[in-house]
């Protein structure tokens, strides 16, 4: 039944009802985000103990510019155990951090799992962050904001389209507070979904007003500090922008050339895995975890123990021109760390990339420096950083910002044209398995989705009920075109030469056929069996699409959270149906 109010009237109120919601879910968040801080510095605490080091912080968020103690010998046991943990806690089936679980489940028309599993990779980032893994702060962040999504979606009446915006911005808002860069933390998401230079602009705005609203909560509750702490004002001139030309094109090739070797690690894992098909994932998992945690440990013990935690820290003393040439070793065993770990989970998100080519940077801008080019170490950290972000994350527009918002309005022109230089030179190389190459690749966008019946068009058409009987016992329907059979053709269009139809019948007098009708999965039917679920008389379910594919309603079929059911019935059952769900919050 079409609604009586304008298509204009009915926008409108569209839109303000996900400004609402934007805005409710940055309150959300940043709430959240300010509860989050002391738990996550409490196992920080607890992972020093554990380890006898920790790694120097950022400033804004209450890190010191110095690493304290000494590794203990026990850091041989301590960190493949927490890496095995890691990996067991995990969510299956994840090839990155959250940050790439988000991406993936926003092209999957919104599958991000239930409470547990998304409880189980937050829970898996404060272990890795904690226990000095390749795991970023913004990791735990994001796993937060998805769980922010979560809430908010069980609070509110919200559609798959809504759901799956309100989940971006959740996990803007949340990076936002962690990066200390709400705006550009609100480009990254619209940005980070593909891999050319597309954006998903319907989810912008929702996500610039969740980070915003968020940063203020968290502002007004524990201060509104930069992320990290500058000596200076960083003013590169035009003279020197050719030379961070130079830099980022030399970052881009080693982070291009890390995407590959990255893609080489994983089809060695899982050729490993098809070889060792008796074993159980879960130990296997925790085996391949296990030995990454081992090979964290033995170089830090033997070489240098910069490669533990997430590299902010390092980042921040770059910035501060507290680092020189020894940036380039540990930016190497980090790069060495990244393409080995990011396989198996380690190593995604924002600050691990952006650390790495930070130190990449001034590891390079020190060798500049020896050639007698001016080059200035802060300003180098974060090109690098931006440069290293826009091949990794393939953010170009969000990287530059994130460099400006840390280093000053001065710095845009070279990060701008930097990223561009990124951008260019990489194409589309990712450490990001779960983007897409463009927006008409995205599920989300999907104009047909394949089920038993062939492909269905959405909006799905009104299919006769004898045709579908057709289609169903694969009869082909006459007058298709995949029918291979004669039958009577469809009744052509009427033309000018053609007498005028007979004026048509009222509605209230022609009888309502049987239509195929597509809707989601009510909330209380998830994790039911088909057989368990009840139906109104006349309402008939042919089958359950999930995940774009269609499965047939068989009895013993469980229903899951972002499955979609295909209906047959009249446009009366259907809409008394979906009024009855809705009076009783189960829509």
């Amino acid at each position: 039944m079409r609604s009586p109010l304008p298509r204009t009237i009915l926008i409108r109120l569209e839109t303000g009802r996900l400004v609402v919601y934007s805005l409710l879910a940055g309150g959300l968040v940043g709430l959240l985000g300010s509860a989050w801080r002391p738990v996550l510095e409490g196992a920080l605490n607890l992972g020093a103990r554990l380890l006898g080091y920790r790694p120097p912080g950022t400033a804004g968020e209450g890190g010191l510019l110095i690493a304290f103690g000494d590794l203990a010998p026990t850091v041989l046991l301590v960190l493949p155990l927490l890496a095995a943990l890691y990996a067991l806690l995990m969510p299956r089936g994840r090839q990155s951090d959250p940050l790439d679980a988000v991406v993936a489940g926003y092209h999957a028309r919104g599958e991000w799992g239930g409470p547990l599993p998304q409880l189980r990779g937050l829970l898996a980032t404060v272990t890795g962050h904690a226990g000095g893994l390749l795991v970023g702060r913004d990791s735990t962040f994001t796993a937060l904001g998805g769980l922010a999504a979560l809430l908010l979606g069980r609070l509110a009446r919200l559609d798959p389209a809504e759901r799956r915006i309100l989940t971006l911005a959740c996990v803007a808002a949340a990076l936002g507070l962690v990066l200390h860069a709400p705006l550009a933390a609100a480009v990254l998401m619209a940005e980070v979904l593909y891999r050319r230079f597309e954006f998903e602009f319907e989810v912008l705005m929702p996500c610039v007003l969740a980070a915003v609203c968020a940063s203020a909560v968290s502002g007004l509750i524990g201060g509104f500090d930069p992320l990290f702490a500058l000596t200076g004002t960083l003013t590169p001139t035009a003279g020197q922008l050719p030379v961070y030309l130079l830099l980022a094109a030399t970052v881009t090739l080693l982070s291009w050339v890390l995407t590959l070797v990255t893609t080489s690690v994983h089809t060695l894992y899982t050729g490993l895995q098809d070889r060792l098909s008796g074993w159980r994932p879960t130990a296997l998992r925790a085996l391949l975890g296990a030995m990454f945690g081992l090979t964290v440990a033995i170089i830090a013990l033997g070489s240098t123990p910069s490669v533990l935690g997430d590299g902010a820290g390092w980042l921040q003393l770059s910035v501060s021109g507290f680092t020189g040439e020894e940036s380039g070793g540990m930016a190497a065993w980090r790069w060495l760390l990244l393409a080995l770990g990011m396989p198996l989970a380690f190593g995604g998100g924002v600050l691990v990339s952006a650390s790495m080519g930070g130190l990449l940077g001034v590891g390079l801008a020190s060798l500049l420096g020896t050639w007698g080019l001016n080059v200035d170490f802060p300003v180098a950290a974060l090109i690098g950083a931006a440069s290293c972000l826009t091949v990794t994350l393939n953010v170009p527009v969000a990287a530059a910002l994130l460099a400006v918002t840390w280093g000053g309005d001065a710095l845009l022109p070279a990060a701008l044209a930097s990223t561009a230089l990124a951008h260019s030179l990489s194409g589309e190389a990712s450490l990001l398995p779960g983007q897409v190459s463009r927006r008409s690749d995205s599920r989300a966008h999907a104009a047909a989705l394949p089920t038993v019946l062939g492909r269905v068009n959405a909006p799905l058409r009104p299919l006769q009920a004898a045709a579908l009987t057709r289609a169903a016992t694969g009869t082909p329907i006459p007058g298709t075109p995949g029918s291979m059979t004669s039958g009577p053709a469809l009744p052509e269009p009427a033309t000018g030469d053609a007498p005028p139809a007979s004026p048509a019948t009222p509605e209230a007098e022609v009888p309502q056929r049987r239509q195929l009708y597509r809707h989601d999965l009510p909330r209380s039917w998830q994790g039911a069996r088909v057989n368990l679920i009840t139906l109104p008389l006349g309402i008939e379910l042919l089958s359950v699409v999930r995940a774009g594919q269609a499965r047939l309603a068989t009895p013993d079929l469980r229903l899951a959270a972002g499955d979609e059911l295909l209906l047959l019935c009249t446009p009366g059952e259907f809409q008394a149906w979906q009024t009855s769900i809705r009076a009783v919050g189960q829509a």
